[in-house]
């Protein structure tokens, strides 16, 4: 039994830190005003056209789910997406749906794009598929899912998105020189992350120079950096609450259900499963549970992860960025419709999870 629960934190332990660290990152640059400044050269690049701002705010979500996590996405670009829009008189809930359904579709092609895809890196060793391999076999998916997810954004608000505006003026950042050195930063954790990189070994030094930058330009900002501490804790708990279930019986039962096979059938199967038990249970504890019954194949866990990353956009809970993305439009003013976000969310998953699968058959 001990040396079972060494095996989990040693294998926790990494996924923690890198959330940690990606967190601080995060923080650091938005509190430095990157974001904002970034947001708007996107408004000037636009030159006064709706459509074309929507298009480099999707773009701005892509990099910012891809590269920095779902959850950066969730928590500092949606507010960025909301004030621009109403900065030029643009309708605010496109571009904040934006941000929620590709907080949770973009994230696909990194390890570090989403925690599951951390998670998954375990099995996918165990299969001899690295960090590399992994972004292999996922590359067409996943642009496949942004695609479907752009295409279906567009087909629900492109008569929003029509019209002209000014261009508002530039957001001077608190401190300039910080906010280069965030920029920079994030510019190098690009690279380290894509080249395979351990994510927890290049997000703790680049929170590290954040941090200590932060306190030689402008110290009182650290107080304002907000640290997801109980989200942490939680997924502590979830890790023992899941391996406790699967080993009472819970694996058992679910290799039933999710079947075998690699055939076209067999893995959207399994990405559907995944997406259903995410949006009910949310898709950390939803992969958590899943994983042993694809853990013999990296087909059927790409197609796990296809389910579990790109379904939860139907309920609130589906996923702790879509929770991080309602807090943040409550916060800037705009109304949530829980139905409104459930009907579109079924057509967005129904759409981006097959799509996405089928990539999946077609490059295995």
């Amino acid at each position: 039994m001990l040396f079972d629960l060494a095996q989990l934190v040693e294998r926790v332990a990494p996924i923690i830190v890198f959330l940690v660290a990606i967190t601080l990152v995060a923080e650091v640059s938005d509190l430095a005003g990157l974001f904002d400044v970034a947001a708007h050269y996107a408004a000037r690049v636009a030159r006064g056209r709706v459509i074309v701002l929507w298009l480099l705010i999707v773009l701005l979500a892509v990099a910012s789910t891809v590269l920095l996590s779902l959850d950066t996405t969730a928590v500092l670009l949606t507010p960025v997406a909301i004030t621009v829009a109403r900065q030029v008189g643009a309708p605010a809930l496109p571009f904040a749906m934006t941000t929620l359904w590709l907080a949770n579709t973009a994230s696909l092609l990194l390890p570090v794009s989403n925690l599951t895809n951390l998670l998954a890196l375990h099995p996918f060793s165990g299969l001899a598929v690295g960090s590399l391999g992994y972004i292999r076999l996922m590359a067409v998916p996943a642009l496949v899912a942004v695609v479907a997810t752009v295409a279906g954004l567009w087909l629900l608000h492109h008569r929003q998105l029509d019209g002209r505006f000014q261009t508002p003026p530039l957001a001077e950042p608190h401190d300039r020189v910080l906010m280069q050195v965030a920029g920079g930063v994030c510019a190098l954790l690009a690279p380290a992350f894509v080249i395979g990189m351990q994510p927890a070994l290049a997000a703790a030094p680049a929170a590290g120079i954040l941090v200590a930058a932060t306190y030689w330009r402008a110290p009182e900002l650290l107080r304002r950096i907000r640290m997801p501490w109980l989200t942490v804790m939680g997924i502590c708990v979830l890790f023992l609450v899941i391996d406790a279930a699967l080993r009472l019986g819970l694996e058992t039962w679910l290799r039933t259900i999710m079947g075998h096979g690699t055939e076209v059938a067999d893995l959207l199967r399994v990405s559907g499963i995944g997406a259903l038990s995410a949006n009910g249970i949310n898709n950390l504890p939803a992969y958590l549970a899943l994983e042993p019954t694809v853990a013999d194949s990296p087909a059927r866990l790409a197609a796990l992860l296809i389910g579990v990353n790109t379904g939860p956009v139907v309920t609130m809970w589906g996923s702790v960025a879509t929770l991080l993305w309602a807090q943040r439009c409550r916060s800037a003013g705009l109304g949530v419709d829980v139905g409104h976000i459930a009907r579109t969310g079924v057509l967005c998953a129904l759409t981006v999870v097959t799509a996405a699968t089928l990539a999946l058959v077609i490059t295995t």
